[in-house]
């Protein structure tokens, strides 16, 4: 370990430093260093070569009471000393960054006892002992006026300081790297647990802002989430999540102030190109979350187009407890469990009745309904009028909420009225191009509508904006297996399934697959799997392990149906039942249980299009009429 250096001074480099005064010099010349980034170069040379960690750099310089400007003001001295020493975090000489730990001084520190500087920026000998070598000082000196004359002329002539200069030649390499971003979960800051939603719900409603913004490509919060609390460095992050920069930041709540610092990052090269901290009351919390959003669009010089300036710009004051019961619907609705979704739609109901003007509340409850109505033992007919209700009246407070519009796409799937849904997934798009779940809704539609090539155009797109996400692996895995193209399938789930292992759904889609190639032992061991991670009942599970190892994949599917015919079963479903017929090649019964699919209304009547496990009946008349009836090409 390097032993710390003491008070006095010290060399480095061209550089020579008086701790004691507080001054720098180089090459003789004094350059001004503030008092905050002298701070931490003293810091750092106290102990070269050594881990300073930033709440090492928190405790010895900033008072407790500061600690919400903490991050911000680190990242702004650091910045600061950097560009005094002409370092750069990226191929350093002097400070180096540890990613999420702090700093080290990595160059050589050398002690040297001598008096103070006396500064003279032009060092010169007796003109009377040394005539020539004074003329030749003096020579270039006047050379240097006439230079520095024309310089200064130079720059008021194109109305630019040195700084200014710089900060645009910064802004214009930010403008040619930075096309993609995604936002960190933001840390919490209050110390209270109980606070986690409300940094959760910021971290959504900044990526929800900065996704309005067509020219940026902003990564959803089902990827990002994965990293919360991670200790990955952010160049790992970045390149996982294949974007161009990364925000990352805290957020902290007093009585009714709120606070969030902010800090933009771009990856490769590593290089900070924004910092500042916003503060607002609770009821303009909308309003802070744009300034936000506008300010990391000013950082990387993202031209906004008007409508986008208007969008930033239109936001309303807000009842602070409807906005932290929305916020709290948000973090349940997140969790997708039954007793999360539940929960998720009281806050949201409770949301609504302390501000009934609250677009986003009424969107978010719409599709509580319209997404998770399985998880609330309700069927298609009785969740489609609270859709429909919910997301209606969520569009009539906000035309241009681009999840109102999403909300009402599956309200109109739900009705099977396809180019409704088709019109309003698209205007979710144009409004929220970020917006990953209208481009996976969309695909998913137009894959069903056998347009296959723009389906898969959406389906990228999403994957693109939500790389790591379950629901994007989910849609693209039985895509891949509605287009019949297996082997592509089986191999995606397998690499999907090693991000989520414990998915009942990827073993249920790779069971499926294995059965259409055949590969029947397999397929029952995917669903027995799937069975176990979904939380049947044990009497369940050994039924079918037992009726598997007597009579194969068929045995299987024979007490499977025999277990979800009964109606009593909370997982009781008329589509599942006539899938299971279906799989057992009985035509009559597969089509009857399909006819009461059809009167209950069951939005899942969907994947007939294109569901493999429905080949043998498709030229079936009565199976090509109930396709017409709901409206699907055959």
């Amino acid at each position: 370990m390097a032993m710390p250096i003491p008070s006095g001074r010290v060399r480095f480099g061209a550089f020579e430093v008086d701790l004691r005064s507080g001054e720098l010099h180089k090459q003789g010349i004094k350059i001004k260093l503030h008092d905050q980034p002298f701070l931490v170069l003293t810091l750092l040379l106290e102990h070269p070569g050594e881990l300073v960690t930033r709440e090492q750099l928190r405790q010895k310089l900033w008072p407790a009471d500061t600690f919400v400007d903490f991050d911000v003001s680190l990242n702004s001295a650091i910045k600061r000393l950097r560009d005094t020493l002409s370092d750069t975090a990226e191929r350093p000489r002097y400070v180096e960054t540890l990613p999420r730990r702090g700093y080290r001084f990595i160059a050589a520190v050398e002690r040297i006892p001598s008096a103070p500087y006396q500064d003279s920026p032009v060092h010169t000998e007796h003109a009377a002992e040394r005539p020539m070598k004074a003329l030749a000082v003096r020579r270039p000196a006047k050379l240097w006026i006439v230079t520095g004359v024309l310089a200064a002329m130079l720059v008021l002539f194109v109305g630019l300081n040195i700084g200014e200069l710089r900060q645009r030649l910064l802004r214009t390499s930010a403008a040619r790297t930075v096309q993609s971003v995604a936002v960190l979960p933001l840390e919490n800051l209050s110390g209270d647990p109980e606070q986690e939603y409300f940094a959760d719900g910021m971290t959504e409603a900044l990526i929800t802002d900065l996704g309005k913004i067509r020219q940026l490509r902003v990564i959803s919060r089902a990827s990002v989430t994965r990293y919360k609390g991670t200790k990955k460095p952010l160049q790992e992050i970045a390149r996982e999540l294949r974007v161009d920069a990364l925000v990352e930041g805290t957020v902290a709540r007093s009585g009714d102030r709120v606070r969030i610092t902010a800090n933009l990052v771009q990856a490769s090269p590593e290089k900070h190109l924004w910092a500042d901290s916003f503060e607002r009351d609770l009821s303009d919390v909308l309003a802070l979350q744009d300034d936000v959003s506008r300010a990391i669009a000013n950082g990387i010089q993202i031209r906004l187009t008007p409508q986008e300036q208007v969008r930033l710009a239109s936001a309303h004051r807000v009842d602070p407890q409807a906005y932290q019961s929305y916020l709290r619907g948000l973090y349940f609705w997140n969790k997708l469990t039954p007793d999360s979704v539940k929960l998720a739609v009281n806050y949201f109901q409770t949301a609504i009745e302390k501000d009934p003007e609250y677009a986003p509340a009424y969107a978010s409850l719409a599709n509580c309904y319209s997404l998770g109505y399985l998880l609330l033992d309700l069927t298609s007919r009785e969740a489609y009028p609270r859709v429909r209700t919910a997301a209606t009246k969520a569009v009539a407070l906000d035309e241009n909420s681009a999840e109102a519009h999403v909300a009402l796409g599956n309200v109109s799937e739900m009705g099977w009225d396809w180019s409704a849904a088709q019109r309003e997934f698209r205007r979710a798009i144009q409004l929220d191009p970020n917006r990953s779940y209208a481009h996976l809704a969309y695909g998913y539609l137009l894959l069903t509508l056998h347009k296959p090539n723009d389906a898969w155009t959406e389906l990228k797109t999403a994957q693109s904006l939500d790389p790591v996400s379950q629901a994007t692996g989910v849609a693209i895995v039985i895509s891949l297996n509605y287009s019949r193209r297996y082997d592509e399938a089986i191999t995606v789930t397998k690499q999907w399934l090693q991000l989520y292992p414990d998915s009942f759904l990827f073993h249920t889609f790779l069971g499926d697959t294995y059965v259409q190639k055949g590969m029947e032992s397999l397929a029952v061991t995917e669903y027995l799997e799937a069975e176990e991670l979904l939380g049947s009942r044990p009497s369940r599970i050994a039924a079918l392990r037992k009726a598997s190892r007597t009579s194969g994949l068929n045995g299987f599917w024979r007490r499977k149906l025999a277990l979800d015919q009964d109606p009593r079963s909370p997982a009781f479903s008329t589509y599942d039942v006539a899938r299971d017929y279906a799989a057992l090649r009985d035509r009559d019964n597969c089509l009857l249980w399909l006819e009461k699919s059809y009167s209950e209304k069951d939005s899942r009547l969907i994947e007939l299009s294109l569901d493999p496990c429905f080949d043998s009946l498709r030229s079936d008349p009565r199976f090509q009429d109930l396709l017409r009836r709901i409206g699907l090409p055959s």
